[in-house]
């Protein structure tokens, strides 16, 4: 059987992969633009909605930032749109990943050093504690 459209948000949110709180969360954000809505005030997706809730849920699993997400749901709606927009989006989160993937491997390191120093034993003294004492 097929699915009736409109649907409600239960369907709506098994669908598309998101939890019905996201789905309202993601609405008060404008990222679907204007939810349909019956006489009795309950939401009513389209097809086309769903799809803009997984291309959210998809920008959401690789990490953008919802005014990224926000951008890039608007640029692909947007029929005239540049690849250029798109890239300089993509890019610049990118470049966000890799300044965080540096600090988290510097992170990685310190504490590697510290676990080293550290005897783990039953005495009171450690360098782990001592270090996070004194930045």
């Amino acid at each position: 059987m097929q699915d009736a459209w409109p649907i409600g948000i239960g369907k709506a949110a098994e669908l598309s992969g998101i939890s019905p709180k996201m789905l309202r969360h993601y609405e008060s954000l404008e990222l679907l633009g204007a939810v349909t809505r019956t006489d009795s005030n309950y939401r009513q997706y389209s097809l086309s909605d769903v799809h803009t809730l997984r291309f959210i849920r998809r920008a959401r699993d690789m990490g953008f930032s919802l005014d990224a997400i926000a951008e890039l749901v608007g640029l692909w709606h947007n029929r005239r749109r540049s690849s250029a927009s798109v890239k300089r989006v993509a890019q610049k989160h990118m470049d966000e990943l890799a300044e965080r993937i540096v600090a988290m491997q510097a992170m990685q390191r310190t504490l590697d050093s510290l676990l080293s120093h550290c005897p783990g034993d039953e005495r009171p003294d450690c360098p782990i504690l001592d270090d996070l004492a004194h930045p």
